[in-house]
């Protein structure tokens, strides 16, 4: 794509000359067009990868305030990153929305229900405590969500509440500071993300990942000091509010790191796990953290990555059938394929792909809050592709497709760490209770 940048505004602006340089890449092919799940389900060419390109160029070549109608299309972009997997001349999609977001949040006053709402999301999901109080609020107000539907402005926080879980699950008892030593010799140390909303909507992932991998020899240490990964708040264009976050983490984790040593930094929500690895292009023009931050994101693995290094073995009747389902921060934005249906198989389970496996499920962040709409289409359809594989159970590795996906068909669905763990020794998963898997769960003869 040609472009027209005024060469001194790229000279003093890194941001902007990165994106400059995207925008070139970009062939007008098209192909993104076809693997695009708003363009799929809206038809509008502005909805599209390419055409949000021709949005995002026209807006900051010319220095421009963003306007209603680029902030309407940008935000109905999922960041799935599934135009990354498809395009052949390999556009970094996800750092040039990621600046055009930052530039909508800058220039465009938005409507004050969304900036109120925005403003909401951004202070309570990625703070536990605060996160953990608003779910119990939510379970009080539920009785009144029928009432609620029936106001169109108040549409979305009728998907917060529907998104709600019916119960909010107690603090896990490993939470905060500490190690868990390997079980036999050790193989490796590694620190364990806590993050912010998973530790509050489903605490046993952790907790299934710790068991897991003291099992197989790898120490496992919630390090001091860590919290959300900034992602929550990146993806709403909130840019130095993420950056804190990721100031924040390096610096947990490069304590830990010069005191006692850490072979890999394991990271159960996919969707952190791929900002954590940006952590390195996030920071990269800050003086005092470039090189902190890119040792940090080298060490980042996604809890699959670490999986298909270990010697994995079912130590209990498996064989059933699990629909996988891959969540697309980890298929499109860390390119992850093999390594989780690797480990399933590897534990005795046959592993069912859904048709249109690379289309979203919706979640996306807060895109199931902001976009319920569209959101609730995608939902369904990757329910009902999920429901014609025959799978006994789905499997993800991502809090926020769980969310959105479960209850949305009859399976039960869980996190990778909570079937592996189940495989070779720990706890039946509560999602798994009642759907057949308890006789599978006696020790094989």
């Amino acid at each position: 794509m040609q472009t027209s940048f005024a060469p001194e505004r790229l000279a003093v602006d890194p941001q902007l000359a990165a994106s400059e340089q995207i925008l070139r890449t970009c062939v007008h092919c098209g192909f993104c067009t076809a693997t695009c799940p708003t363009y799929v389900l809206l038809g509008d060419e502005l909805d599209s990868p390419r055409g949000r390109i021709y949005l995002i160029k026209d807006m900051l070549e010319g220095d421009k305030p963003a306007t209603a109608e680029v902030a309407r299309h940008v935000d109905r972009c999922l960041s799935c990153l599934s135009c990354m997997t498809t395009c052949p001349s390999g556009v970094h999609y996800m750092h040039l929305v990621d600046h055009a977001r930052a530039h909508i949040e800058k220039t465009y006053r938005r409507p004050f229900a969304d900036r109120a709402l925005r403003a909401l999301l951004a202070r309570v999901l990625p703070y536990p405590e605060r996160f953990r109080l608003a779910l119990k609020g939510a379970g009080l107000a539920r009785p009144a969500a029928g009432l609620l539907a029936k106001v169109p402005a108040l549409k979305r926080i009728t998907a917060m509440l529907a998104l709600a879980p019916a119960r909010v699950p107690a603090r896990s008892a490993q939470d905060g500071p500490r190690a868990f030593p390997a079980q036999g010799a050790r193989i490796a140390r590694v620190a364990l993300l806590q993050g912010c909303a998973q530790k509050v909507l489903e605490p046993a992932i952790n907790d299934a990942a710790i068991r897991l991998l003291t099992r197989f020899g790898v120490e496992v240490v919630h390090v001091a000091g860590e919290g959300c990964c900034g992602s929550l708040v990146h993806h709403m264009g909130r840019e130095e509010e993420s950056l804190a976050s990721a100031r924040r983490n390096v610096d947990a984790w490069t304590r830990e790191i010069e005191a006692n040593g850490l072979d890999a930094i394991v990271v159960t929500t996919s969707g952190c796990g791929t900002t954590i690895k940006d952590y390195g292009f996030m920071l990269r023009g800050d003086a005092a953290y470039a090189a902190k931050a890119a040792r940090v994101s080298a060490l980042a693995r996604d809890v699959s990555e670490v999986l298909a290094t270990l010697p994995l073995a079912p130590a209990r009747r498996t064989g059933q059938t699990i629909a996988y389902h891959a969540a697309c921060s980890i298929q499109h934005g860390q390119q992850i394929k093999d390594e989780p249906k690797a480990a399933l198989k590897a534990l005795g389970f046959r592993v069912k792909e859904p048709a249109e496996g690379h289309l979203c499920c919706g979640s996306a962040g807060t895109y199931n809050i902001l976009q319920p709409e569209i959101a609730t289409r995608l939902r369904d359809r990757k329910a009902a592709n999920i429901a014609r594989t025959g799978a006994q159970a789905v499997v993800a590795g991502n809090i926020g497709c769980l969310t959105q996906l479960r209850g949305a068909n009859d399976l039960p669905f869980l996190h990778l760490t909570e079937l592996a763990d189940w495989a070779t020794g720990g706890p039946l998963p509560a999602a798994l209770d009642g759907h057949g898997f308890v006789r599978a769960a006696d020790a094989a003869e």
